[in-house]
């Protein structure tokens, strides 16, 4: 059974900031704002290797995400997930997602040496209203 609705991948679709959290080595919480996108199926955000994010996912690849519309906090999506790193791709969509949140058709941020990610989110868990 799919967990995000038609709603939830609209919202997903939108340049909407999302919180994810990632659990630390010592089991504590780490939460971070990211750009979302959605493949229909799972939740996907970009980040780079060595970040704590990409550490702790490594680590433990369970985590939380929390999408709220800016423009009505009624609208909302919280999941429960089990997060997957991929290589493959990743430079293309952070400019793809640079497109969708700047209107750039490339990611300014990029730093040297920087090894794009893709995190693919599969939920397990839809929490609370939405």
């Amino acid at each position: 059974m799919a967990i995000l609705t038609d709603e939830d991948l609209a919202l997903l679709a939108e340049p909407q900031l999302a919180h994810v959290a990632t659990i630390e080595a010592d089991g504590s919480p780490h939460v971070t704002p990211v750009w979302v996108d959605t493949d229909g199926e799972h939740i996907i955000f970009n980040t780079a290797k060595g970040r704590v994010k990409y550490d702790n996912i490594q680590r433990n690849p369970e985590v939380a995400v929390s999408v709220v519309d800016k423009a009505n906090d009624f609208r909302t999506l919280w999941v429960k997930g089990t997060a997957e790193l991929v290589d493959d791709g990743a430079d293309e969509h952070i400019d793809r997602m640079a497109q969708k949140y700047l209107g750039q058709d490339t990611y300014p941020f990029r730093q040297a040496g920087e090894e794009r990610v893709i995190v693919r989110i599969r939920p397990t868990q839809k929490l609370g209203r939405g």
